[in-house]
């Protein structure tokens, strides 16, 4: 047999099982997507008391967090006074 229609077939065999591969790798993909698709439930599907009981509660947190940075800000803008105030007596000490 010629060397070069040896090499050619070989090349047309890596050829077909490279596509054969890919193809079987995406039948895989395609299954996989649809298993996962059917598991999980669609937002659409949720009922809507669901969703507002979720936009709720986020409020709510959203609120408690608000309250909570308040008084961080209070608690920082306090002790910034006391800070101040110490320094212009030590200023005043010192003097």
């Amino acid at each position: 047999m010629d060397p070069d229609v040896l090499k050619i077939a070989q090349i047309a065999g890596i050829f077909a099982a490279a596509l054969g591969s890919l193809a079987v790798i995406m039948i895989i993909m395609a299954t996989v997507s649809r298993v996962i698709k059917r598991k999980v439930p669609d937002t659409a599907e949720r009922p809507k008391a669901m969703d507002d009981q979720r936009m709720l509660r986020l409020e709510q947190a959203v609120d408690s967090i608000a309250v909570e940075v308040e008084r961080i800000s209070e608690s920082q803008r306090f002790i910034s006074k006391l800070l101040a105030d110490r320094s212009q007596e030590a200023a005043k000490i010192a003097r």
